[in-house]
């Protein structure tokens, strides 16, 4: 496990039960498992939803054994800026470069931006369209702020390579319910996952195999927005 050995010598019950919880019970319930590289994806979000930067630090070397490309890692921190801001993310950057420095892995990492300052807004704009609908065209329109969510947002982050949008979806519903108090994007973030064949099913099994690090109420709440997602879709 990615926790230190420390811990089973100074909290050896705690340990027993929290390894066998978290290794064993949770990626091994019948019906809620995950393919490990989007278990680990998903793992990372939530880490970063809810600030949970040692634990991060230590996991992040597991991920990447286990299917997680240092570009999805990057991918991953960099678009967790626009729903957490750069004030709690930075330190997520510097200990991603930390880890995958001390791997070898050459930084910077290949370029991945698909767009220009010129036509960020408008490839942001479809990407709001692909994953919400046709009613998202013109929601820019709106008022300053929703024109940086389509530009800055999707149009800056969301359009990237090295992640698609099923995965750009994923994570941005874990990082909303690891830090909690998000739950009307929640909800429509769990719509938009739907829209992208992460349906229903999909969605409980990664709140399930996040749980262990966000805990239960921020759990229930995930699986509440999940199904008012699922019957406004109905």
């Amino acid at each position: 496990m990615w926790m230190s050995k420390q811990l089973e010598k100074t909290d050896p019950e705690l340990m027993e039960r929290l390894e066998h919880f978290m290794e064993q019970e949770v990626p091994g319930e019948p019906g809620q498992g995950l393919e490990a590289k989007t278990r680990y994806l998903a793992i990372l979000a939530t880490l970063l939803g809810c600030q949970g930067l040692e634990a991060f630090r230590q996991v992040l070397p597991e991920a990447l054994e286990n299917g997680v490309t240092p570009v999805m890692a990057k991918e991953t921190v960099y678009q967790a800026i626009d729903y957490l801001g750069i004030g709690r993310v930075l330190p997520f950057l510097t200990a991603a470069n930390e880890v995958l420095a001390a791997r070898g892995v050459p930084l910077p990492l290949p370029g991945q931006a698909a767009t220009t300052l010129e036509d960020r807004l408008e490839k942001g704009a479809q990407a709001q369209v692909d994953i919400f609908g046709e009613g998202m065209r013109t929601a820019w329109q709106q008022g300053h702020i929703n024109r940086w969510l389509a530009d800055n947002c999707f149009g800056d982050y969301y359009t990237r390579t090295g992640l698609d949008l099923a995965q750009r979806e994923m994570i941005t519903f874990c990082f909303l319910a690891a830090q909690g108090g998000c739950e009307p994007q929640l909800t429509a973030h769990a719509g938009g996952n739907m829209n992208l064949g992460n349906d229903r099913e999909f969605l409980i099994r990664v709140v399930s195999q996040c749980l262990p690090y966000i805990g239960y109420p921020r759990s229930l709440n995930a699986i509440r927005c999940i199904e008012d997602a699922a019957r406004q879709r109905a």
